[in-house]
């Protein structure tokens, strides 16, 4: 089946787009992939709807500018499938199903509470696509953390290359997640902050959306005193399954200093929360593939190779993977192992009791 997959991620950048040939258990062949950036009004009204959302209880309520945002949402995501299809010559008939995430504004499992805003049915109207949307909704009912997703995703990824087991594949993107592979194990869970602090840090100090390249970070000093109080927080010692809400460590307060220490620290802080992981694990990762927005974090990633030997450090890229299209393609893989039935979310990736299906579809 040919699907496209949507990701909007928790740092607020944009839509990732694409294309998947897969039956839901093999990658047949990979499709090109877009990418349609949120532009400034709509990133800040996507920061605020994270605001409004802190004191949502109901799933479908949509106070404050959340019901805005949701319009915005839809419609980028809309315009990202009509330019995709456009700029690589595909017509919506040629396309079996749309896998959309959607935008998380909060997540919430031990209250059995995620929100993900986005207008499925609207979107399946609008491209003439069928969609499949609301992935974390069965899974949080059911008992489970509703993350990470995509672990199903990267095990058959890396069936695909040859390394040598255990293989970790550690998404950064506003949050961290791991999806630790050894044969038929499969254990994730989130890790840590990701690029969120850092990310947010930027803005507050500097205007800029992100350390671009880390080349700030890599001018200052981490403050260990800071670091160290960070990572004394029960999280980083709780056994997987676990998730995050974008802003679960945003109760922080800053680093001090110069600007440039601050990106320093906030940057280990990173790096030291996806070490800690390694505690947490069977056995010994020999191979760790980055993906996400850290993967372009040239200091995050000389930091985490100097902090994770012995074991190979590489980017997804370097593998013939397409980096920054993983989470979209994983929700085309997705939308087609939910049109089948097969399972998304597993004891060990998650928490649910049993391995579940999730997704709703809605047609044109």
């Amino acid at each position: 089946m040919k699907a496209i997959g949507l990701m909007s991620g928790t740092s607020l950048d944009g839509v990732d787009v694409a294309l998947l040939d897969t039956d839901g258990e093999r990658i047949a062949a990979f499709g090109p992939s877009g990418y349609r950036p949120y532009h400034d009004n709509e990133r800040a009204l996507l920061r605020q709807a994270l605001t409004d959302a802190a004191g949502l209880t109901v799933r479908a309520a949509r106070p404050g500018v959340l019901a805005e945002a949701e319009r915005i949402v839809t419609r980028a995501h809309v315009e990202a499938v009509a330019a995709f299809l456009r700029d690589n010559g595909l017509i919506a008939g040629e396309i079996d199903v749309v896998g959309f995430h959607g935008q998380t504004v909060l997540h919430r499992p031990d209250q059995r509470l995620t929100v993900q805003i986005g207008d499925g049915a609207a979107l399946a109207r609008a491209t003439g696509i069928a969609v499949v949307h609301d992935f974390r909704a069965a899974d949080v009912a059911a008992g489970g953390q509703g993350a990470p997703l995509v672990p199903v995703y990267h095990r058959a990824l890396t069936r695909g290359v040859a390394l040598a087991e255990p293989v970790a594949v550690i998404n950064i993107g506003g949050v961290a997640n791991v999806s630790y592979v050894d044969g038929d194990t499969l254990i994730a869970c989130d890790v840590g902050p990701g690029n969120a602090l850092l990310d947010d840090f930027m803005m507050r100090a500097t205007g800029a959306p992100f350390d671009a390249g880390g080349r700030l970070a890599a001018q200052g000093h981490v403050d260990d005193a800071w670091l160290a109080a960070a990572l004394d927080r029960p999280f980083f010692a709780k056994p997987p399954p676990k998730s995050l809400d974008r802003n679960d460590f945003a109760g922080l307060p800053p680093p001090g200093g110069a600007v440039a220490d601050g990106a320093a620290t906030l940057t280990m802080f990173t790096v030291e929360a996806i070490v800690r992981s390694t505690r947490l694990l069977p056995r010994p990762v020999r191979h760790w593939v980055i993906a996400g927005g850290g993967a372009r974090n040239a200091t995050m990633m000389r930091w985490l190779a100097d902090r994770l030997e012995p074991a190979e450090v590489r980017r997804a890229d370097d593998l013939s993977w397409s980096g920054d299209a993983i989470e979209a393609q994983a929700f085309a893989y997705l939308a087609v192992r939910s049109l089948h039935g097969l399972p998304l979310t597993y004891p060990a990736t998650t928490g649910v009791a049993a391995p579940l299906t999730g997704g709703v579809l809605v047609r044109p």
